[in-house]
């Protein structure tokens, strides 16, 4: 599997982000995406997952998906997409019957380090928690691109481990991983892509 970008170009509020922008990523592979505020980070992600429409250029994934890329993908932004009301479990539950997954929840909480919250509301958890629960979704509806937006942050020493051995379980594997990021990753990239700054 490879994921190839060729000649794109992005717009946010009428202001050119980025253009002519070329890369291949191939299965196995995390692309660290680096640059300043404002640089177009996100929104390469964001143009990745289908969520934003390139003003220039293609995003495809060889083989193609047969529903389209965003079916391969898991987007992982800054806001961690979950119900304050809800559980955690019931958070996990939601979005594995929006993914169509079949992962356990247990599993993925288990795996994330907190089996023990699943029964809380998330209005409850800390920012590192919830990231980790974000972060368990990657695993209750399994796909082969990961986008990650800043996913070191909130979480400690002892959940970036944790992200690491997510990381290299799902490399190994031959996914894909591009995480935009200010900070070093606790996985070590195959390549890297530094977008100037913007205007």
């Amino acid at each position: 599997m490879r994921l190839i970008a060729a000649g794109l170009g992005a717009r946010r509020g009428g202001r050119e982000v980025f253009t002519g922008l070329s890369f291949a990523v191939a299965g196995g592979e995390l692309m660290a995406v680096t640059g300043p505020n404002g640089a177009g980070k996100s929104t390469l992600l964001r143009v990745i997952a289908g969520l934003l429409a390139p003003v220039a250029g293609a995003v495809t994934l060889d083989p193609a998906p047969s529903d389209g890329i965003g079916t391969e993908c898991h987007y992982v932004g800054h806001a961690d997409a979950l119900k304050p009301a809800l559980t955690v479990a019931a958070n996990l539950k939601f979005w594995r019957s929006v993914l169509s997954g079949k992962g356990s929840i247990d599993e993925a909480l288990d795996a994330v380090g907190i089996a023990r919250l699943a029964d809380l509301p998330v209005a409850t958890l800390s920012a590192g928690q919830k990231r980790r629960a974000a972060l368990a979704r990657l695993l209750v509806a399994p796909r082969r691109l990961w986008l990650l937006d800043e996913p070191t942050g909130a979480l400690d020493t002892a959940a970036e481990a944790m992200l690491g051995r997510l990381l290299t379980k799902h490399l190994v594997a031959g996914g894909i991983a591009i995480a935009a990021t200010h900070r070093p990753l606790p996985v070590t990239a195959a390549q890297r892509l530094a977008l100037g700054a913007a205007g």
